[in-house]
C-alpha cells in the first residue's frame, strides 16, 4: 500500500524538513510526498481503492499500535493508497472533513504544520515498523 502525504505549504530547508527526510528514507512501504501551495493547487488523483486521513484538530487520537493496526487492516483489505492530508493554517473545509475516512489529531495541543508533517512521518515509520515486527517501536 502506498502512503501519500499531501501537505499545504513549502517545508523548504528547515529542521522539520530534515526530520521528514530522515523518516521518509526509513519507511519501507512505497511513499509519496506532495507539497501544495497554501491555497489552490491540484491534489493528485489517488490510486483506487484508497483511504483519506485528514490531520485535523477535531480528529480522534490513536495510539501507535492502533494506528499500525488500522493501516495493516486497510492494506490487507486491498487498499492501494492511503492519503494523509495536512491543511493550511485554516485547516480543512467541512466538505473535506465529511469525505474523509478518518480525522486524526496528535493530541489536544495545536502543532505547527511543519512539525505535524515531521510527526506524521515518524508515526508512519513507527507503524510500518510495528507491522514488520521491528523493535523500533519499543526502542524509540
Amino acid at each position: 500500500m502506498r502512503l501519500h502525504v499531501i501537505a499545504r505549504g513549502k517545508i523548504g530547508r528547515s529542521p522539520e524538513a530534515d526530520l521528514v527526510q530522515r523518516y521518509a528514507r526509513r519507511i519501507s512501504w512505497p511513499l509519496t510526498l506532495t507539497e501544495l501551495p497554501e491555497k489552490g493547487g491540484t491534489i493528485p488523483e489517488p490510486q483506487a481503492p484508497f483511504r483519506t486521513v485528514l490531520l485535523d484538530e477535531r480528529g480522534g487520537q490513536l495510539g501507535s499500535v492502533q494506528f499500525a493496526e488500522l493501516l495493516g487492516r486497510w492494506r490487507d483489505d486491498g487498499i492501494r493508497e492511503t492519503r494523509f492530508l495536512i491543511g493550511a493554517a485554516d485547516g480543512h473545509a467541512a466538505a473535506e472533513r465529511d469525505r474523509a475516512d478518518l480525522l486524526l489529531a496528535f493530541g489536544a495541543a495545536t502543532w505547527p504544520h511543519l512539525l505535524a508533517r515531521a510527526m506524521l512521518l515518524e508515526q508512519l515509520f513507527r507503524a510500518t515498523s510495528i507491522l514488520a515486527g521491528h523493535p523500533y517501536h519499543r526502542a524509540g
